[in-house]
């Protein structure tokens, strides 16, 4: 008979299984699963919560059970092929809908020597890079799983499906899952393949361009071939699962008419730290995390006013054991993001650090060089460009970083030099209050003093503001019903995803391609 057991044991037991199941007072030959684990590190003792169940009467997630695509009942078009798009397409074959997903990058493997060119040689393909391509921003650029949406049993089927396709099982017990960036891409292109031997189609290199409408409903897209020149229509119900890079494609629906508004955004930089220091932070240990302990993570939020004004300053997308890397999607632009493999073994410790650009802001700033020319619905749009922009040019117009000591930055000087960095193409030593708006650099300045008192150590030379991190969200919401998930202004355009304002990492849009594709299947179906 089933049965659920809570323990909490010290690291060394938790994590050796002959130690654990001798907890549990249970033989090596029982069925037992693992289906809750968490590390308490808030006192210097640390222990891990387990939940685990012995004797399982069921698998732990649920997972995906495909069928084949069936030709007399019609397909829906998926416009981009990172986790929302590839669920969504998924979730069509469970019910033996052709999904036709087309793709302005490349596959996840050709992907990967264009974004290597960005460190070796400063050259950026403008529709082959860590924001586009098969997987989307998450494919190289960590596989982090964690969420705080609450759809428990849909955020279980999608960790579920993660397994199916070959990701460790550890992803559904941990409090904060993770693939590696390293591990990600054999999974996405296991799913490709299922799609494709299912009967669903997969375009890559094919840039979507104009919207096919009838009587005012979206009723496919045109999409040029890249390689070719070509157009190719495409008929269907539309899922549009871009990603939050996606510019010509924001620009394209204003166009066309479909609603688009300016969305509020939280930007700043990375900051990177060796990993041993957060390890002895964290782990409250001068030796750092021990043999059992994994690389220490850390989360930070704060409100400070800025001028009047209740400002948010927090930590965005924590990379233990992992590397800084060049996530620009255009030739003249530096951008900044974070990646960890699946061991989470290098010698760096690096997350965002970002402060809250609300929509209103843009009444604020006076620098012309980074306000937009008008605040309409990509005003936003045109604020994270201009600071890329700016950003390309405090690094030489090469994507070097520019970057400074926090201990520089919070005293006001520049740096003469920086500390041992993870980011491969080099950093260049600058100012960063030259690059991010005051009010930005204030707030940050006095959110690392808060965190700081909240964990000793923190403040040091030895940690790299790293410029600039702008890619946190979508800088623009796509309006839709909320109970048909399809355009206000153009029924039969489902916005998806990050890109449409709707997700915020992989899982959340993994279930928000999901819940667009179950209703796109009763429109195809009816």
């Amino acid at each position: 008979m089933q049965k659920d057991v809570t323990l909490r044991l010290p690291p060394q037991k938790a994590f050796d299984n002959t130690a654990l199941r001798r907890a549990l007072g249970i033989s090596m030959d029982r069925h037992m699963v693992i289906i809750r684990r968490s590390i308490d590190a808030r006192r210097r003792d640390i222990f891990v919560d387990l939940v685990c169940r012995i004797d399982p009467e069921k698998p732990v997630a649920e997972t995906m059970d495909l069928k084949d695509a069936d030709p007399q009942k019609g397909q829906v078009v998926i416009v981009g092929s990172g986790p929302a798009g590839l669920f969504a397409a998924l979730t069509l074959l469970e019910k033996g809908i052709r999904p036709v997903m087309i793709e302005r990058g490349k596959d996840v493997h050709s992907r990967r020597m264009d974004i290597a060119e960005i460190s070796r040689r400063n050259l950026v393909d403008p529709n082959s890079n860590y924001s586009f391509g098969e997987g989307g921003a998450g494919a190289y650029s960590d596989g982090k799983l964690y969420t705080r949406s609450k759809k428990r049993g849909e955020n279980s089927k999608v960790l579920g499906t993660f397994v199916q396709f070959g990701a460790s099982e550890d992803i559904l017990c941990d409090a904060h899952p993770h693939i590696g960036t390293d591990k990600l891409p054999k999974i996405i292109e296991a799913m490709r393949n299922a799609i494709v031997s299912h009967g669903g189609q997969v375009l890559f290199q094919t840039l979507a361009t104009s919207l096919i409408t009838d009587g005012g409903r979206c009723v496919g897209v045109v999409a040029k071939d890249l390689e070719s020149g070509k157009d190719q229509r495409f008929d269907g119900p539309v899922i549009l699962a871009v990603g939050n890079a996606a510019r010509d494609t924001f620009r394209m629906l204003v166009g066309s008419g479909v609603s688009v508004s300016a969305k509020d955004l939280a930007m700043g930089v990375r900051l990177e730290h060796p990993q041993q220091l957060i390890d002895q932070i964290q782990y409250h240990n001068p030796k750092g995390r021990g043999q059992f302990l994994p690389a220490a993570e850390y989360s930070f939020s704060t409100q400070v006013e800025i001028d009047g004004r209740k400002t948010g300053v927090y930590s965005f997308c924590m990379c233990p054991g992992g590397f800084v890397v060049p996530a620009a999607s255009d030739v003249n632009q530096v951008v900044v993001n974070g990646m960890s493999p699946s061991t989470r073994g290098s010698r760096w410790a690096n997350s965002g650090m970002v402060v809250e650009f609300p929509v209103s802001v843009l009444d604020e700033i006076r620098d012309p060089d980074l306000r937009p020319s008008e605040n309409g619905p990509l005003a936003m749009v045109e604020l994270q460009q201009a600071l890329e922009i700016r950003t390309f040019e405090a690094a030489n117009r090469t994507q070097k970083a520019p970057a400074q000591r926090m201990t520089d930055f919070i005293g006001g000087r520049p740096s003469s030099s920086t500390a041992v960095s993870s980011y491969s193409p080099g950093l260049t030593c600058s100012d960063i209050r030259d690059v991010l708006p005051d009010f930005a650099c204030r707030a940050l300045s006095a959110g690392f003093q808060v965190f700081s008192n909240q964990a000793k150590g923190f403040l040091t030379e030895e940690a790299t503001l790293i410029g600039t991190e702008t890619r946190t969200s979508s800088p623009v919401r796509i309006s839709r019903d909320p109970e048909t998930l399809q355009s206000i202004t153009m029924p039969g355009l489902f916005p998806c995803g990050e890109g449409a304002g709707y997700a915020g990492g992989i899982v959340s849009a993994a279930v928000d391609g999901m819940r667009c594709a179950e209703i796109a299947a009763t429109m195809v179906l009816s």
